[in-house]
Order: structure tokens, then C-alpha cells, then sequence
């Protein structure tokens, strides 16, 4: 029990974030079809505990395995992976604010701040690592992005618009850098790792979270909410053509790549339903939904096997 503790990897927080997203997919989902909110709020239940889990193991392993934490730190792809603790705290304070508006702004400001600190932390490593290679960027890089962007959702609340204009810009930034070496990363240079290949779902969250935080922070469809979106939608139907190469691949954690760009294009289409009045969106939506809990309770199915058959938290 103790080696498979120092073998916990930071990328069960992936897990949250999947399970989050599709939560707060079935609580907009069943506002559109006015449906009853058990789905949604089984799911929150259970968001939380698995976050509240995941986040045990990992502070004991802080404690017990120190070493094995720093690393992570200085592993230059695992070190992606460590704010989705932070976008786990503001995906869950989205979730519940329906909820509690306190416990929401709790999450909220610790996710934020957290979020804060690992952007700063974590591209100042960028900047001064010495030896760093063209190689080493995947899709997992967006990850520290995705939580600026993602601020805004219930920042409006919880904060003067000043501040989630600030994440968002960030993020919005970062994200169109980021996305040009990445491209370049992945059309001139060798092919990503088998391990990485399902973090190239993680290319439609930026633009579906960005669609998202925009409309939060203007209200209204202009060009720039239209390109995100539609943005996103293209990234998703891009991923359509590789579903053949990525089922090849076995299992690997990474696979929860897979849940919350789908859970976030999937508020972001029920968004664009509510602001464009097109029952297109209603419909593509739905069935968006119906992909990521589909996948959700495979992925879950899988992971628990994996878990039975001691294939996760072993060394690399």
C-alpha cells in the first residue's frame, strides 16, 4: 500500500474535473428539457467526494513521500497536471453555487488563488528550465490556461468583473501562444506518446471555457463569443477523424482527458442555445451529454478495474 502511495499520480485530480464538468452539463442540460435535478445533484455528491478522496491520498502522500511530490514538481509534463487541483476547486464552486453560494465562494477564492500561484510558478519553471525541447510541449500544457480562463464562470459573482477579466486575459492569451508551438510541436516533430495521445481532447476546452467566461463577462453574442465557440465545435469534430488511432491505444489515466472538454463544449452549445434560440444547439448538446456520460461511466468502470488490478499508481 505504501509503494502504490508514493506512485499516486497528480493526474487523478483529472478525474474531478471530468466528473465537475459533466455536472454542471446535466444541471444546464435539465434546465433546457425542465427535468428534475437528481441526476445533477447525485453527480455533485459524488464530484465531491471523489475530490475529497483524491485530495486525502494526495496530502498523505505530501506527508509520507515528499521526495516522490517534488518529483512530480520537476517532471516538465507532470508539472502541467498540478493546477488541476485549482480548476478542480472552481469547477466544484460552479457546481455547488446553485447550491450554497457561501461554500461556492469558499471554493472559489482557494481555487483562484491556488490557480494564481501555479500560473506564476509554473511558466516562470518555462522560462528558466535550461534544457527544454519542442518534444516536451502536449496538449497537457493547456492545462495551467484552461483555469485562468476558466475564473470568470463564477468570479462575476463572487468578485468585481476587474478580477475575472484579469484570469481571463491571461488565459486567453497564453492559450493562443501556447496553441501555435503546439501546432508546430505536433506537425513537425515526432508524434505524441502513447500515454499523451488522449490529451489531444484537451485542445477543445481553452475555446469552449473561453465561449463560456466571455458570455459571463458580456452577456451577449458578438464575433469574439462566436469565434470561441464555434472554435471549440471545429476542435471537436477535428477529434472525430483520430478516434481510430486513439482506440488502439490501452488504458492509461490520461483518458479522462477525454471527459471535461467534451462536459465544457457541452455547456458552452446549451449557452449558445439560450443566446441564439436555435434548436440545433438544444439538440447537439443533448447528444453531446449523452458522449460524455457515456464515457464517464466507462472510464469509471475501467479505472476501478484498473485500480482492482493495482495497473494505476505504480512507477513509470
Amino acid at each position: 500500500m505504501n509503494d502504490r502511495l508514493k506512485n499516486f499520480p497528480i493526474s487523478f485530480f483529472a478525474v474531478v474535473m471530468g466528473l465537475t464538468g459533466a455536472t454542471i452539463a446535466w444541471k444546464r442540460t435539465e434546465s433546457i428539457w425542465n427535468l428534475n435535478a437528481s441526476t445533477s445533484s447525485i453527480l455533485l455528491a459524488i464530484s465531491t467526494l471523489v475530490f475529497l478522496t483524491i485530495l486525502s491520498f494526495y496530502i498523505i502522500k505530501i506527508i509520507k513521500h515528499p521526495d516522490e511530490i517534488r518529483k512530480e514538481f520537476k517532471n516538465i509534463t507532470k508539472l502541467s497536471f498540478f493546477p488541476a487541483i485549482s480548476i478542480s476547486l472552481i469547477l466544484l464552486s460552479i457546481a455547488w453555487l446553485d447550491c450554497s453560494a457561501f461554500l461556492s465562494a469558499i471554493l472559489w477564492y482557494g481555487g483562484t488563488f491556488l490557480q494564481f500561484i501555479f500560473t506564476i510558478t509554473i511558466i516562470s519553471i518555462w522560462i528558466r528550465h535550461q534544457s527544454l525541447e519542442i518534444n516536451a510541449i502536449s496538449p497537457a500544457w493547456f492545462i495551467p490556461v484552461v483555469g485562468n480562463i476558466l475564473v470568470p464562470v463564477a468570479g462575476v459573482v463572487h468578485a468585481p468583473a476587474e478580477v475575472s477579466w484579469f484570469f481571463f486575459s491571461i488565459g486567453l492569451i497564453f492559450w493562443i501562444a501556447l496553441f501555435t508551438i503546439l501546432l508546430y510541436r505536433l506537425i513537425f516533430h515526432n508524434p505524441l506518446p502513447e500515454r499523451l495521445l488522449p490529451t489531444l481532447f484537451i485542445l477543445i476546452a481553452p475555446p469552449a471555457v473561453g465561449f463560456i467566461s466571455y458570455m459571463k463577462l458580456t452577456g451577449a453574442i458578438d464575433p469574439m463569443a462566436r469565434i470561441l465557440y464555434y472554435f471549440g465545435l471545429f476542435s471537436f469534430l477535428l477529434m472525430i477523424p483520430q478516434l481510430k488511432m486513439l482506440s488502439r491505444i490501452k488504458y492509461y489515466l490520461s483518458w479522462w482527458a477525454y471527459t471535461f472538454p467534451l462536459a465544457a463544449l457541452t455547456i458552452a452549445t446549451i449557452l449558445m442555445y439560450h443566446q441564439a434560440g436555435l434548436l440545433f444547439f438544444k439538440y447537439l448538446a443533448t447528444i453531446l451529454l449523452i458522449i460524455v456520460s457515456a464515457i464517464i461511466v466507462m472510464l469509471a468502470v475501467m479505472t476501478l478495474k484498473a485500480m482492482k488490478n493495482k495497473a494505476i499508481c505504480v512507477e513509470d
